[in-house]
């Protein structure tokens, strides 16, 4: 109970390929998914190069999970057996929960630059693995920030952080989803649960944590606790 959390472990990301051939990162999803219960999956993928992500990730199905993807940088087309249709554009999120199953497709699109997103894979507790599948795209305008006066800057995708709410609600897990930006010196401070699974994935630049220094591309489990402080 209380205290700091601490590194549990520190997972780099690996090289693999997905969908009909899309080169990608995973960081969550090689045999240490029990460790991050209830999260099942996390991928990075991250390219300058239209030729390794425009195959996609064409028609497949998906059931007893949600699947919530956010584009840092990039466009993605959507489609589903529930018949939404939609493109997810830098900054966007879209969160899709299959519940007893949907079909669907991700398909990016050539983009001028570095091309990045990032896709979680939730899973669902055994009372709503047969619920009713829904599907929610979340504009990147909508999506608040919480500024804080060492210029750190929070995207509060979902959850609450310093009074500012993500815009996605009645989400069966309730997770809370942040993208932290900090600045040199900056310090990111966070309470919740101690019985709440956390990890973190850097992105870029190197943090440190409860003595430890992370860079980019690794996921940081974290052991148990009541607060968690990093700094850039």
């Amino acid at each position: 109970m209380g205290g700091q959390r601490r590194v549990e472990a520190v997972f780099p990301s690996r090289p693999t390929l997905e969908g009909a051939g899309v080169h990608l990162k995973r960081g969550v999803g090689f045999g240490d998914s029990a460790r991050f219960d209830p999260f099942l999956l996390l991928d990075d993928f991250h390219s300058s190069n239209p030729d390794d992500y425009t195959a996609g990730f064409p028609w497949h199905p998906h059931r007893g999970i949600e699947t919530v993807t956010y584009m840092l940088r990039g466009v993605v087309e959507h489609g589903d057996s529930m018949g939404n249709r939609g493109t997810i554009y830098s900054g966007d999120v879209q969160w899709m929960t299959a519940g007893g199953g949907i079909i669907h497709q991700e398909m990016p699109k050539a983009y001028e630059g570095d091309m990045r997103g990032f896709q979680l894979w939730v899973n669902l507790p055994a009372s709503h693995k047969m619920m009713e599948p829904r599907y929610r795209g979340l504009k990147s305008y909508k999506i608040p920030t919480a500024h804080l006066d060492d210029n750190t800057q929070v995207l509060v995708i979902s959850g609450e952080y310093h009074a500012v709410k993500g815009p996605l609600t009645d989400i069966v897990r309730a997770p809370e989803y942040f993208h932290v930006k900090l600045p040199g010196g900056g310090v990111f401070n966070h309470r919740l649960p101690n019985h709440h699974t956390a990890f973190a994935y850097t992105i870029e630049g190197t943090v440190e944590l409860g003595g430890d220094e992370i860079g980019g591309d690794n996921v940081i489990l974290l052991g148990k606790g009541e607060q968690i402080t990093l700094a850039a």
